[in-house]
């Protein structure tokens, strides 16, 4: 959290992934263990909000994923996604995806 106070990391999010959190964040299943965590709402919040970008269009296992290419790709950002077998590198088009691990080693490394 406190590399995007300080700025050193911009989230970016859209309309559909600001609603596909905020869904997902209100599932029994994630409450049972403490999620959502009090600061992720915060940083839904003070996210980049990017229009809607184009429609992604290649091939990819879960389409519910293509929102997330597309706007990476529009807003010329990285992918971190814990669930990089829906997006294999076939399908990225040049999208940079990165596991939060491999991410945050790389935050802590520069």
């Amino acid at each position: 959290m406190d590399w995007v106070l300080e700025g050193q990391v911009q989230v970016v999010t859209s309309p559909w992934i600001v609603a596909e959190y905020r869904e997902v964040m209100q599932r029994a299943k994630f409450r049972r263990h403490g999620f959502p965590p009090q600061w992720l709402g915060f940083l839904v919040d003070e996210s980049l909000h990017l229009p809607e970008p184009d429609p992604w269009l290649g091939p990819i296992p879960d389409a519910k994923d293509g929102p997330f290419l597309a706007l990476a790709q529009a807003a010329g950002a990285w992918l971190v996604s814990g669930n990089l077998k829906h997006l294999p590198e076939s399908a990225r088009k040049g999208v940079k995806v990165l596991s939060p691990v491999d991410f945050l080693a790389g935050l802590e490394g520069s």
